[in-house]
């Protein structure tokens, strides 16, 4: 979090407070002190090293906030806002999670009921406490108690592939819609990050009304939370989803302004305002001939804004491909017309991590493979589970089932067009071996080894463990390095550039495992490979025919890392992958 953000969090928990105290007028102040200072460009501690006057300078900004920001880069505190916290300890953003409970609300449940938890408001309800506060009444606490299993989930992050088919059938949806000209996702999932907050939808429309008719009217969405002229909120399979409407010519700039993330988009004003222009989520406008008392966010000549393009391309740049809009140098790369060629989906030619009924598939390998070919892919590895630790019992294979296994792919590659190699999912033990013996493992065409259980220890242990199997020379893969599953298990705390130098000097490759509960490596760690260069492979570890389809999400979550086709091992020929495999 930068300190613009650290500091406005601050001031909209002050408003809060202040709200939930009854005190008029200040809380809507400092909550457009702390929008202003979030989005300001320029650091707020230097601002704050240079003088109040510096920060003032920010608009709504006045002198009392202004001193309060300086006290808080000063001494890392407000002393105004410890006060408020201990004459009001309540959990505002978990208990203002439940819809229809605000900051005055909370002041309410405190005063009377000491509640200062989720936990408290719940039990509250449940005990019929809730009614018996003036204003308040047994409808308000009926829906208290209905919302609270809704803000508990709302306050952890989705997973990425829990949401992604939500706003796919709404984009489905909504595209179909006569009012509405084109739409798209935004925010964080636009981003493909693995996990996200909510779905945003951003339409081109000259009907505003008309698109949020048509939204709330969605069959997918189970409640309507509220409805405007221009934007709505629905729950939709437990996601929070928001609808906004812009107007068709403002539609490109609105899609970067909300795609994100912040840090790429002020890096990018900043590059705007050096030019004389400005940009934001109106459009990008040339403000050399603007007075400097002229604040309309339109103020200039305009420059673009219909389409994201326009936007870029008023900073002569390409658009950057929305999955690395982080702000870790693809501002400079597209400057320099050195943007990466991010892999496609288009680009994989086969899965080299996938398994049969043979362990714990639900699928034959015949089925397998021809779901394969049905895809067109060109090559099929069948990598079913070694026996060993982690595995449960009679699942995995043994080296003698594999040599089974090698047989039957022998004489199913002899009427097929589709490449099938024979491979495995070995086992990476606590003392980093692996648990299918070396005579097989060199028998066979392919070899992933990954962790399934020791999944604790401290970083330098377990990186030390996964860089001794990236030596052993019949590995040809880590699969789901970490052993991570999102929102359930951390898995191993690896020094991913340890991981990827390794990786790189050993020609092992490293996997993007695409199941959803997975994506491991994650963008980050994926970036350390590509800078690293270490090989990469991007698999479904899918157990039947349908998990194929998950490629997707390990595609989108390598070009978080700036992959290109030619780091992935996937790309490659059947040819050229036993090349690489040998």
């Amino acid at each position: 979090m930068s300190r613009n953000d650290e500091i406005a969090t601050r001031l909209e928990e002050f408003a809060d407070l202040l709200e939930a105290q009854g005190v008029e007028y200040k809380p809507n102040a400092y909550r457009r002190a702390a929008e202003n200072i979030r989005d300001h460009p320029e650091a707020i501690e230097q601002l704050a090293a240079t003088g109040q006057d510096a920060v003032e300078a920010i608009d709504r900004v006045g002198e009392a906030i202004a001193s309060k920001v300086i006290e808080y880069v000063e001494t890392g505190s407000i002393k105004e806002l410890e006060e408020l916290r201990e004459e009001l300890p309540v959990d505002m953003a978990g208990l203002t999670a439940v819809e229809g409970v605000g900051p005055k609300t909370v002041g309410a449940l405190y005063e009377v009921l000491s509640i200062t938890t989720l936990d408290e408001l719940e039990a509250a309800a449940e005990a019929g406490e809730i009614q018996e506060i003036s204003g308040f009444g047994a409808k308000t606490e009926s829906n208290i108690l209905e919302n609270i299993p809704f803000a508990r989930q709302s306050q952890e992050r989705e997973r990425l592939g829990d949401a992604r088919p939500v706003a796919d059938q709404l984009l489905s949806y909504i595209r179909g819609r006569s009012a509405v000209e084109t739409a798209e996702v935004a925010g964080s999932i636009r981003r493909w990050k693995d996990t996200i907050g909510d779905i945003d939808v951003l339409v081109a429309s000259d009907d505003g009304k008309a698109v949020v008719e048509a939204f709330t009217d969605w069959d997918g969405a189970d409640a309507v939370i509220e409805a405007g002229e221009s934007k709505s909120s629905v729950r939709a399979d437990g996601v929070r989803v928001d609808l906004r409407v812009v107007v068709p010519e403002e539609y490109g700039a609105a899609l970067q302004y909300f795609t994100g993330s912040k840090a790429h988009n002020v890096h990018l004003r900043n590059v705007a305002i050096d030019r004389g222009l400005k940009l934001n989520e109106y459009g990008v406008f040339d403000v050399s001939d603007v007075p400097d008392d002229e604040d309309s966010q339109r103020a200039g000549v305009r420059l673009g804004g219909e389409t994201e393009a326009e936007m870029y391309g008023a900073l002569d740049m390409p658009v950057i491909p929305p999955e690395i809009r982080e702000d870790t140098g693809e501002i400079d790369a597209a400057l320099a017309g050195d943007l990466p060629e991010l892999v496609a989906v288009e680009d994989i030619r086969g899965d080299c991590h996938t398994h049969s009924d043979r362990s714990d598939g639900r699928y034959t390998i015949r089925e397998m493979v021809d779901a394969a070919a049905d895809r067109g892919y060109e090559f099929h590895c069948v990598t079913d589970h070694a026996s060993g630790p982690g595995i449960v019992s009679g699942v995995g294979l043994s080296d003698d089932d594999l040599r089974e296994l090698i047989a039957t792919i022998e004489q199913l590659n002899e009427d097929r067009d589709i490449e099938v190699l024979a491979g495995v999912e070995t086992n990476i033990t606590a003392d980093g071996g692996v648990s299918t013996g070396d005579d097989v493992l060199a028998e066979l065409d392919i070899v992933v080894a990954s962790p399934h259980t020791a999944l604790e220890g401290e970083t330098e242990a377990v990186t030390d463990r996964i860089c001794q199997v990236i030596e052993h020379p019949e590995v040809d893969v880590i699969g789901h390095p970490t052993g991570r599953l999102i929102n359930s298990r951390e898995g191993l705390d690896l020094d991913f550039v340890q991981i990827a130098e390794h990786a790189a000097t050993h020609e092992t490759a490293l996997e993007v495992n695409s199941n959803p509960a997975r994506l491991d490596l994650h963008g980050e760690a994926v970036r350390a490979a590509i800078d690293a260069g270490a090989p990469i492979s991007i698999n479904t570890d899918a157990h039947g025919p349908g998990s194929l389809e998950y490629v997707r999400y390990g595609v989108y979550t390598a070009r978080r890392g700036w992959t290109e086709a030619s780091d992935v091992i996937n790309c490659l020929s059947p040819d050229e992958l036993r090349s690489f495999l040998d």
